[in-house]
């Protein structure tokens, strides 16, 4: 059955935490993070499940963390925690 999403990326929301590490950063790293959120958008499905909670996701590469969640139609993709180096 085709996802409800296919062929659209999902929209991204940042809770308040996510939002205040994302203020926070510096231009360099806005710019990593976002290339990061455009690959995770492409395929949320793909990012493993994080170890204390299934139903969010931890997605790391390249010195970036990135943890969400999905609605039920994977439509948004809320993130909760935001780390980059």
């Amino acid at each position: 059955m085709p996802r409800h999403t296919r062929g659209r990326r999902p929209r991204i929301v940042f809770i308040e935490p996510a939002e205040t590490q994302v203020r926070l950063l510096s231009p360099a790293q806005t710019a990593v993070l976002d290339a990061t959120l455009n690959v995770i958008a492409a395929d949320p499905g793909a990012v493993k499940q994080h170890a204390a909670a299934s139903a969010l996701r931890d997605f790391q590469h390249d010195g970036v963390r990135v943890i969400f969640y999905a609605t039920a139609l994977g439509s948004i993709l809320i993130v909760t925690y935001i780390e980059v180096d």
